[in-house]
């Protein structure tokens, strides 16, 4: 045992070793200390264990006798919390605790140790350490900060520091417990009674130890901190004092619980009376306090001794918090709580604001229902009103449980909770039907009804709505989701009506052969009956789709139903009656027109009503008088026209907004009815009249349905894909237009400006003043440079000061993301300018080689010196380093020397500018010598620039000397020269050796710089016209460079903007990458480290220059201390976790940077701080500052599992935070402790950690959950449970795949001030933000996704904010407003599978709650995305599933019934209409090729041509055109190739889309589109939308055959096949009037459509047609279709698993209906061939039909026999026998047919493909009714039909491949084709396509 023991300490000491070693990195990150880090979850929780540990290692140097005593008392500890060691680890800990003692005793060489002498010991240390440590005195010293309250930001000889300071603190701390504890063994009148003493006083005196080391978030509220300096902010005590309790409050009782460290506030009331948890009440009185602080500090600092709120500032934040309850309260018109705003003190309003954030702050799931909330506030603010009426605090009746105790979560909040969780239990994990179950919004909307009073309060246990009984539950009352298509016209049956009603005209039009006469108008007014029909038709369907929700609507809601369903009937019933009776009045040749009359007054009073409602509603202008009027007979009918609810009241715009957006869909409308008319209507009015009019045609097949009715099936046929694609391509044209209006409003904001960085370099002298005035704030721009500005009156200087810091930490900040080197930076960064060189210095990229360039100039210069300057200011970079050379010369020289040298100096700078004043330089000078006295001057700065040395002094001597010669006796006329040499001082000095003797050596930082500076202008002689190189640098350069001249609002000061939270949700996504995942290699031998020095082969030579390892190989950096480097390179360059926490936390960094030099101090002001950022990470005040504005919350769901499984996520998400101080990670925790009855219950509480100061997590809050928070989907689940924790008035979303940049985040102050800027009628409450893709950089798929999305979030989104008003939230970076959207349900929905795109739900809830969505692109946010095709087909799925559920939900139906016309136009063609279109576009192809076989199967075709010559071909091509271009994508592009006009330039973007279409987009768009089609259909008629993890990792990898076979076989494969088989026989059965020409123009895009589906997964797969591994792939793909599935089996591995789980979303008696009837279509097929084989002739009998079924089942058995095998080994060779004998039979059957019958090898052709898709459908059927199949056991035969199926299916593909792969050269044209950019670009992708190994082998 004992040997396990040693081992195990060993090992854990190992460990140690290893973690300390592991977590060494940059110099804000703390080690793990020890045993410390082991300490098990279950010790923690009650102990200070990991403290004590944590102290012993501290001291272990200094005294290893104390360190063993703290060990000891440690494991004593440990041991009496669980003295069996049952919890997780902790047997492993006592062990490992153990062995390190023993450790220590060996240390004392065996000697005897006396415990008893411990406590003195103990004691003595004490003493000592306070002493060393100087405790007492910065004990004293807070103590005097404390009662004086003001902060000194020079406590540096105290050692207040804060971390040192901390950690002794902690120590102290530690050591006081143990002494505590041995104090109660030691002697009483001994060292005992000098401990309790001790311990006494420090209870008494121990504010500030207490402040610095309880757990805080952001403010130290609990306990007064002296290392923070928020809480000397006047606005901050300002807030802390307005919550202070005060006498006229009730009294609390005697023996409530005072806080030792701070005063009673309110929020210590509303704990008493309302029972909220202690952590919320921390929690919330943080919020509440920042809150008040921020609202205070925008206007105006208190200047006061002892600071006070403003009464505005309250009322500000009172009205914005509880802006949704009074809104709730005035829709149900009931009386707030507050009888007016006057009449409530300001404690009220703080007693209010604080109690709703404790109600919300505990709500749990129950924040989902924001009136639900304002339900509880609203009486739990009447009891509070009701408390603070009285002398006596009492508990609230509300929150008072069975005990007496008090607790608002298990009297409030649980009942509630158990409500929802049992309900969603219903939705059997997504898969039940949305109608029988009620979700978040369901439970929400209960309270939009004065009805929600009934539930009482307390709340009544058994009411309705706490019911889980189905019975008596309260159900779904305004909305049900039942799953249908009918929910398109519903929501948008305005759009369908106006789209039905045109084109009935234009074709009526058309008809009448456009003559517009009276018999035309009369025809035309049968728009009236369609209306009116379609009208009912959409109150039917209202009247339907309610079905579900009758019992508990309200009744109001049903009357309205009912109503309109009967005016709907009546109406449509009356108009068609009259216009019927008009129609015969025509006929009749009638002059009394009554009907007539009649019919247009009914028509007109009804249009007429129709649009006064339309106005009253709709436009603007008019809305305020319809919201005036209180007359019930109007508010009926304005209540029959729209329905009224809580939300989508008021979705009107300016006047002016709305004229602009009319004004755009108006030109759309012209556009497309004027093509639809010409080019799609009128070609098919001749081809229809004439087929209209012909006799009976003779059919080739049995007609069944088209006798005596005019050809009728022919005219759909015909017209059928005309009405397609108009109703479709309407959407072209919104594309086309979007593009034209978005470049236009793009150029107009300035964008493209700069887009290279010759543009950058040209316009860099402008970039200092843009930057002050757009980026720097007032309080920063009031500091002068040396107290004046320019003398000669601009403020270039003062600009080019103001800007330099600020660039140089850009700079900087590229240098440590490895994008530039060394050199670049110094070349890149700028001088301060804040010298006395009284000109701008700029960088030296911009001056480089100029100096030689203008004495080169100079030297060939035989003009006067005007025509010399003249030449050279055409440069304006050389003219500035001219002057800079020149005045730099001369103030260098003039600190070197003294005496007669510094005449001398003086006397030639006097000389030189008296000839330059006359105009005499050419003669003074001798040009040709500059280069020899340059050379001389730089050899001089060379010795200048080292560190001074005696001979070094001498050096430098001499080098005047020299200079002095050659400007004498070279440089200067002979005449000068001669004055020179006699000038009798001069010649003293020289002739007795003093003369330049003595060297000043530089010492004034100012002189030093200019050395350094000048040395290194002389020293380039190259131009740095590419400085930078890296591509990533110079796009965030140009695009920083250009978004100063772009317009934004001004910047505040820090202390004035606005605050803000970043918000970033995780679930289990790679936070960092390790050892294993940077060196482990791929099937190819790639490994990531590999693949990414091939990519990035500049960044990784900078990163190998930055750490100092430029000649070090790959296998000596895994053993060198810079491994945690390399992890965090690699991981920055992947979409992890570590990549976003970096790019956020540059918020924090810049404005730390701001914030230090606006120069706002606590303490004494340094004005010169305002031009250096020297040292402003380290300014306490810059860090408060900016933690006051800005923190960062990373819901991490399941860190504590992670920690508890002890995950390298986990480690990794401690080593951000303590890489981070400002960072913060809440997540889930759970607790499993035995129930009552023996079960293990779970408890689940939200908490929030940090790193503590010896980088452990330090819990902040844990704030207990009523249960399971996840009841919906997870990722809103997982945001609202963390979005408690936020803080500030906004909150700005981002994705774990994001990425952001310094610079960048410099404009975080400007764009939140867009909350305050003029957005329109209501203030914005989301600002959309630019995204960049930081992915498309290498493959040509990834370069496709990043276009297609780029051009998505920047012109897309600038054209629906504006003009168009409707832009929603599509994902991140949005910023949310965010007291707006917590009291309104959150930044997200998350009811199950409905809100499967939870995001794009913010946007609709802002929108319909009357909020304002704004689009800004002078910022921008890094983006990744999906780079393989498999990943970006899965986030396509995803996000067309989640589409698919919008067009179901309550959203976007209120959305599009309560939008204005023209913005219920737009929002459509921006959502769920964009993938309807997207379905149209590839319906179009099946229409219009199932009515071609229809024609051709009918014989109609033929018949048809041959009389009337004409088939309408005109139409067909502008319909096939059309769809055409929408699949190929040329639509998707325009808005692209504007976007690359715009930012690239006319020349790049059209070099740009031909490089595309090379590389084949059209076929990636084209097979997209069947990827959005698919997904979008399936969920809308199936269900089954679900969250799809798409990985984000580096995909270069092969795909192999199979797994593309699996993902695409449904969605692409049998539909391509299925048009391929139409297109088959279209070819074989078709007529065609201009033959193969007019076939191939017809069919073109249907082929392309075939060829895409088929291959593009083979096209875009990486080595995709190499040999060697299509021969892997055919072996994989064989062995997955023959093996057997099974329990457990996946589909991965075997195909019959698969295809079950291919059937599982037909799961309702509808999905199999609707399957069926879709299945049906495939039986066209053997119906028509039968008909045209040889073999039946003319005949056209029905039996002909029959037998072919009786053809089709023969030899079904036929293959039975085949397939059958036996396991009796007897009866084997006979079964082998009698199939070779069928096998010969049929084969002479078919000969003997073919040479004795009509039957041709056509025919048998023909016949195999009937059959094939009558198996097909026979299939389908199979499938979608497989409990009936199984029960008559047939379903093992369909199943082996099915792999039959899918077998055929994989060898048509594959075969085309395998041909391809035996040509070397396609292998590397695909490789070419993929990896255009990386060869472009020079990289070696070939290595990594080729394989690691391979090289290495080589």
């Amino acid at each position: 045992m004992a040997k396990v023991s040693d081992n195990w300490g060993r090992l854990v000491r190992a460990t140690l070793r290893r973690e300390q070693l592991r977590v060494a990195g940059q110099s804000h990150e703390r080690k793990a200390s020890g045993l410390a880090s082991a300490v098990p979850d279950s010790l923690q929780r009650t102990t200070n264990i990991n403290a004590i540990l944590q102290a012993a290692d501290e001291i272990q140097a200094e005294d290893a006798h104390v360190a063993r005593i703290l060990c000891e008392q440690a494991y004593s500890m440990a041991q009496n919390l669980d003295p069996n060691s049952d919890g997780r680890g902790v047997l492993q800990f006592k062990t490992g605790l153990m062995s390190v003692i023993k450790q220590k005793l060996a240390k004392k060489d065996g000697g005897r140790i006396d415990r008893n002498r411990d406590a003195q010991h103990l004691w003595d240390f004490y003493q000592r350490y306070k002493r060393i440590h100087k405790v007492d005195e910065i004990q004293r010293e807070e103590q005097r900060m404390l009662e004086s309250g003001t902060f000194s930001a020079d406590m540096g000889s105290l050692g207040l520091r804060s971390q040192e300071t901390k950690k002794v603190f902690t120590t102290l701390r530690a050591l006081v417990e143990v002494m505590e504890v041995l104090s109660k063994d030691a002697a009483p009148d001994g060292v005992g009674r000098y401990i309790a003493e001790e311990i006494k006083r420090l209870k008494k005196t121990d504010k500030g130890l207490s402040g610095d080391l309880t757990p805080y978030n952001i403010v130290p509220l609990d306990a007064p901190s002296l290392s923070n300096a928020i809480g000397f902010y006047p606005e901050v005590r300002a807030a802390i004092s307005a919550l202070r309790y005060h006498g006229e409050f009730p009294r609390l009782p005697a023996n409530f619980e005072v806080p030792a460290q701070r005063n009673l506030d309110m929020f210590d009331l509303l704990e008493f009376v309302f029972g909220f948890q202690k952590d919320n009440i921390r929690n919330q009185r943080e919020n509440v306090v920042l809150t008040l602080a921020n609202a205070q500090s925008r206007l105006g600092i208190p200047i006061e001794t002892d600071p006070k709120l403003d009464e505005k500032a309250i009322t500000e934040v009172f009205l914005k918090v509880l802006d949704n309850y009074i809104k709730w309260c005035k829709y149900l018109r009931i009386r707030p709580v507050y009888n007016s705003l006057q009449a409530i003190n300001k404690d009220r309003k703080l007693f209010l604001v604080s109690l709703y954030f404790l109600i919300w702050g505990e709500a749990a799931n129950v924040r989902f229902l924001p009136e639900c909330i304002c339900y509880i506030f609203h009486h739990m603010a009447r009891e509070l009103d009701a408390t603070l009426d009285h002398g006596e605090a009492n508990h609230a009746q509300s929150c008072t449980c069975d005990d007496n105790s008090v607790s608002f979560l298990a009297k409030v909040i649980q009942p509630i909770y158990d409500t929802l969780s049992k309900e969603a239990e219903r939705n059997n994990n997504g898969k039940a039907a949305h109608s029988a179950w009620r979700n978040y919004d369901d439970f929400n909307e209960y309270f939009w009804s004065p009805t929600c009073f009934g539930l009482g309060w307390p709340m009544k246990e058994n009411s309705p709505f706490l019911s889980s009984s189905k019975k008596k539950r309260t159900g779904k009352s305004t909305f049900v989701e039942h799953r249908t298509f009918l929910h398109l016209y519903r929501s948008f049956h305005r759009m369908w009506i106006f789209l039905v009603v045109m084109f009935q005209g234009l074709t009526i039009i058309a008809f009448n052969h456009g003559n517009l006469n009276l018999d035309t108008f009369k025809t035309l007014l049968s728009i009236g009956p369609t209306y009116a029909i379609m009208e009912f038709v959409e109150c039917s369907l209202d009247v339907l789709l309610m079905f579900g929700a009758y019992s508990s609507a309200r009744g109001m809601a049903i009357s309205r139903l009912v109503i309109r369903f009967f005016w709907g009937a009546l109406s449509s019933v009356f108009i068609t009656y009259v216009y019927v009776k008009l129609l015969q009045e025509r006929n009749d040749n009638n002059s009394n027109s009554m009907y007539f009359r009649i019919y247009l007054l009914v028509v007109g009073v009804y249009a007429g009503v129709r649009f006064v409602f339309a106005m009253l509603l709709k436009i603007p202008g008019c809305h305020s008088l319809s919201q005036m009027s209180d007359q019930p007979f109007f508010q009926f009918f304005k209540w029959i026209y729209e329905e009224r609810y809580f939300v989508g009241r008021g979705l009107y715009e300016r006047p002016m907004d709305y004229i602009r957006y009319v004004l755009y869909w108006l030109l759309i409308f012209a556009c497309k009815f004027t093509f639809a008319y010409f080019l799609q209507i009128r070609p098919l009015v001749t081809p229809t009249n004439i087929i209209k009019d012909l006799p009976r045609l003779e059919y080739s097949w049995h007609d069944l349905v088209s006798k005596n009715n005019n050809n009728v099936l022919t005219l759909v046929s015909i017209w059928a894909p005309v009405v397609a694609i108009y109703l479709m391509d309407i959407h072209i044209w919104y594309t086309v237009l979007s593009a034209i209006v978005g470049g236009v409003m793009g150029a107009r904001g300035r964008l493209g400006e700069i887009r290279s960085i010759e543009m950058v370099h040209k316009r860099f002298e402008s970039f200092p003043e843009a930057f002050v005035k757009q980026l720097v704030s007032p309080q920063a721009k009031r500091v002068p440079i040396h107290g004046q500005l320019d003398p000669e009156g601009n403020n270039d200087k003062t600009y080019a000061a103001q800007f330099s810091p600020f660039w140089n930490e850009i700079i900087k900040s590229l240098r440590e993301e490895d994008y530039i080197s060394n050199r670049e930076m110094d070349l890149l960064s700028m001088p301060v300018n804040t010298g006395s060189l009284g000109l701008v210095q700029w960088p030296l990229f911009l001056l480089s080689s100029k100096i030689y360039l203008a004495i080169d100039l100079a030297i060939d210069c035989k003009d006067n010196q005007s025509d010399l300057w003249g030449r050279i200011i055409r440069d304006e970079y050389m003219a500035y380093a001219v002057q800079e050379c020149y005045y730099s010369i001369e103030k260098i020289l003039l600190a070197l020397v003294d005496g007669e040298g510094k005449l001398w100096v003086e006397r030639i700078f006097r000389e030189i500018n008296n000839s330059m004043s006359t105009g005499s330089l050419l003669v003074t000078l001798d040009f040709k010598k500059l280069p020899l006295v340059l050379s001389r001057f730089n050899a001089l700065t060379g010795l200048l620039i080292m560190d001074e040395k005696p001979e070094l002094a001498k050096g430098a001597a001499k080098a005047v000397y020299e200079l002095y010669e050659v400007v004498t006796h070279g440089l200067l006329s002979s005449d000068l020269s001669e004055q020179l040499d006699t000038w009798n001082i001069l010649a003293r000095a020289r002739n007795e050796g003093r003369l330049f003797a003595n060297i000043g050596w530089p010492r004034d930082p100012d002189i030093k710089e200019q050395v350094k500076r000048l040395h290194l202008l002389l020293k380039m002689k190259d131009s740095a016209a590419n400085v930078p190189k890296n591509l990533e640098a110079r796009r965030r350069l140009e695009f920083f460079t250009n978004s100063l001249f772009m317009h934004m609002p001004p910047a505040k000061p820090v202390s004035e903007m606005m605050p803000f939270c970043v918000f970033t949700p995780y679930y289990s996504e790679t936070v960092l990458y390790s050892y294993h995942d940077l060196w482990a290699e791929n099937e190819d031998g790639i490994s990531t480290i590999f693949y990414l020095q091939k990519i990035f082969p500049d960044e990784w030579e900078n990163f190998l220059e930055r750490i100092g390892r430029l000649n070090t190989g790959d296998l000596e950096l895994q053993d060198t201390t810079d491994a945690l480097e390399l992890r965090f390179w690699v991981s920055y360059r992947g979409q992890t976790l570590a990549r976003t926490v970096r790019g956020m936390m540059y918020y924090r960094r810049a404005l730390m940077l701001q914030s230090y030099l606006e120069n706002r101090s606590l303490g004494e002001a340094n004005p010169q701080a305002a031009f250096s950022s020297q040292g402003f990470e380290l300014s306490r005040e810059a860090r408060a500052q900016a933690d006051l504005k800005f923190t960062y919350v990373v819901s991490c769901q399941i860190y504590g599992q992670q920690k508890q499984r002890k995950e390298k996520e986990a480690t990794d998400i401690a080593l951000l935070l303590q890489r981070n101080e400002a960072l913060r990670v809440a997540f889930i925790h759970a607790e499993e402790s035995p129930g009552a009855d023996g079960k293990i219950t779970k408890s689940f509480y939200s908490k929030l950690v940090k790193a503590d100061i010896n980088g452990k997590d330090q819990e902040i809050y844990s704030i207990k959950l009523p249960g399971d928070p996840k009841l919906g989907e997870g990722k809103p689940e997982n945001q609202n449970h963390a979005i408690v924790f936020t803080r500030g008035e906004a909150i700005q979303t981002i994705d774990m795949n994001q990425d952001n940049y310094l610079e960048e985040a410099m404009k975080m102050r400007n764009l939140l001030e867009e909350f305050r800027a003029d957005h329109g009628l209501r203030p914005p409450t989301i600002l959309g933000v630019r995204e960049h893709v930081f992915t498309g950089s290498v493959s040509s798929l990834a370069w496709f996704m990043s276009n297609q999305e780029t051009s998505f979030v920047t012109l897309g989104q600038r054209v629906l904010a504006y003009p168009l008003k409707v832009r929603m939230h599509y994902g991140h970076p949005d910023v949310f407003d965010r007291i707006f959207h917590i009291s309104r349900g959150g930044i997200s929905k998350a009811s199950r599978v409905i809100n499967i795109s939870e995001d794009i739900y913010a946007g609709f809830n802002s929108t319909l709650r009357q909020g304002n969505i704004t689009h800004h692109e002078y910022i921008q946010v890094g983006k990744g995305r999906d780079v393989g095709l498999n990943q970006i087909a899965l986030f396509e799925g995803k996000v067309a599933g989640g589409n698919g559920e919008q067009v179901l939900s309550r959203d976007v139906y209120r959305v599009g019934q309560l939008f204005d016309f023209f913005r219920m136009m737009s929002f459509y063609f921006t959502t769920v209409g964009f993938y309807v279109c997207t379905m149209m576009t590839v319906l179009t192809v099946y229409i219009f090729l199932y009515g071609r076989a229809y024609l051709a199967f009918s014989g109609l075709d033929q018949g048809i041509s041959r009389r009337s010559r004409l088939l309408g071909n005109t139409a067909f091509n502008a319909v096939l055109n059309a769809q055409f271009l929408v699949q190929i994508g040329v639509f998707t592009a325009v808005p692209m190739v504007m976007g690359f006009i715009l930012e690239l330039g006319l020349l790049k973007a059209i070099f740009s889309f031909i490089t595309m279409q090379l590389q084949l987009c059209s076929v990636f768009f084209t097979f997209s589109l069947g990827t959005r089609t698919h997904y979008f259909g399936r969920t809308i008629l199936h269900g089954g939308a679900k969250y799809r993890a798409t990985g984000r990792g580096f995909v270069v990898q092969h795909i192999k055959f199979a797994d593309n076979y699996r993902l695409y076989s449904r969605s692409h494969f049998v539909k391509a096949l299925e048009v391929a088989l139409l297109l088959i026989v279209y070819i074989g059965y078709g007529y065609s009037q201009g033959g193969a020409v007019s076939y191939i123009l017809l069919t073109l895009s249907s082929w392309f459509l075939v060829i895409s589906w088929l291959f593009a997964p083979y096209i875009f797969n990486p080595s995709g047609f190499e040999w060697q591994k299509t021969v892997e792939d055919f072996d994989d793909w064989t062995n997955w279709l023959m093996y057997k599935g099974g329990v457990g089996v996946k589909g991965d591995n075997s195909w019959e698993s698969w295809w079950d789980e291919e059937q599982a979303h037909i799961q309702t008696i509808r999905g199999r209906i609707l399957e069926t009837i879709l299945s049906l279509r495939f039986f066209i097929f053997q119906y028509g061939i039968v008909y045209k084989l040889h073999l039946t002739g003319k005949d056209t009998s029905f039996s002909l039909y029959g037998f072919s079924w009786v053809a089709l089942v023969a030899i079904v058995m036929i293959f039975k026999i085949f397939t059958f095998s036996s396991k009796k080994s007897n009866f084997k060779l006979l079964l082998r026998f009698i199939q070779g004998v069928a096998a010969l039979s049929l084969i002479a059957a078919l000969c003997l047919v073919v040479i004795f019958t009509e039957l041709t090898i056509a025919d048998l052709f023909a016949s195999f493909l009937a059959f094939v898709a009558t198996g097909w459908a026979v299939i389908c059927l199979a499938v979608a009714w497989k409990g009936v199949v199984r029960r008559i056991g047939l379903w093992d035969s369909v199943r082996e039909f099915a792999r039959m199926y899918d077998a055929g299916m994989g060898m048509i593909i594959f075969a085309p491949i395998a041909m391809l792969s035996w040509f070397p050269f396609v292998s590397t044209f695909q490789s070419r084709l993929l990896f255009n950019q990386a060869f472009s670009r020079g990289l070696e992708i070939s290595l990594i396509l080729a394989g690691n190994k391979a090289n290495v082998q080589a």
